[in-house]
C-alpha cells in the first residue's frame, strides 16, 4: 500500500544516535515519535555498541517500544550508522517494520576513506559493513526542500522526498531527526550543540 504523506498527521519515528567519545564502549540512541510536523507522542531510549554490529536489532526494538505501530507509516534516519561505524540494515529494519525506512544524509560521503577505515579497523567484517552501507544509492532531494542526499527501502524517491517536505520544520534537518538527536545527547559528557 502507498504512503499517504500528505495526510494531516503522519506519523514517523525519527532514530539518531548522540553525542559520544571515541573511548566509549556504549552510544546512546533514541526514538521519537512525531505526527508531523511537531506534535511528539513518544520517545524511547537505548544505546548500541560503538563500532559494534546491534544497531539494527536496537533501532527495531526502539521504534516497536514507541507503540501506536498500527499508524506508523515510515522510519527516519540520520544516515545508515550509529555509534561510529555499527552499520544498518535499511532492509531488515523494513522487513521488520513493515513500513518505509528513510535515511538522510547531509553530506556526501567520502566511501573511499570510509573503506578505507573499514579494512583498517575491520578487517574481519568490513566486506559485510561495506556492502550494507553501499546497498542502497544515495539521490539528492529534489527542489523545493532541503540540500540533502536520502536513500529509501520500501517506498518510491518521491515518497522519501514527500516525507522530507512534511516533517522539516525550519532548517535541513526533520524535525523527529532533530529532536532524537537531542534526546539522545541529553544526558552524554560530550554532548555536541543540537543539529540546525
Amino acid at each position: 500500500m502507498r504512503p499517504k504523506f500528505e495526510k494531516l498527521h503522519v506519523r514517523v519515528v525519527g532514530v539518531d544516535d548522540g553525542a559520544f567519545r571515541r573511548e566509549d564502549r556504549w552510544a546512546p540512541v533514541a526514538a521519537v515519535a512525531v505526527a508531523a510536523p511537531d506534535r511528539v507522542e513518544a520517545i524511547r531510549v537505548g544505546r548500541v555498541r560503538v563500532d559494534g554490529m546491534d544497531g539494527t536489532k536496537e533501532v527495531v526494538r526502539l521504534v516497536r517500544a514507541t507503540g501506536g505501530l498500527e499508524s506508523l507509516q515510515a522510519v527516519l534516519l540520520d544516515g545508515a550508522v550509529v555509534g561510529g561505524f555499527n552499520v544498518l540494515d535499511l532492509d531488515e529494519i523494513h522487513r521488520a517494520l513493515r513500513v518505509p525506512v528513510v535515511a538522510v544524509t547531509r553530506s556526501t560521503p567520502d566511501f573511499r576513506a570510509i573503506h578505507a577505515a573499514l579494512r583498517k579497523w575491520f578487517a574481519r567484517d568490513a566486506d559485510r559493513r561495506w556492502t550494507l552501507l553501499r546497498r542502497h544509492r544515495l539521490f539528492p532531494m529534489p527542489p523545493p526542500g532541503p540540500p540533502v542526499l536520502l536513500t529509501i527501502v520500501g517506498g518510491s524517491r518521491s515518497d522519501a522526498a514527500r516525507l522530507i517536505r512534511r516533517t522539516v520544520v525550519r532548517g535541513h534537518v526533520p524535525e523527529p531527526l532533530r529532536l532524537a538527536h537531542l534526546v539522545a545527547s541529553a544526558g552524554t559528557p560530550a554532548a555536541a550543540g543540537p543539529k540546525d
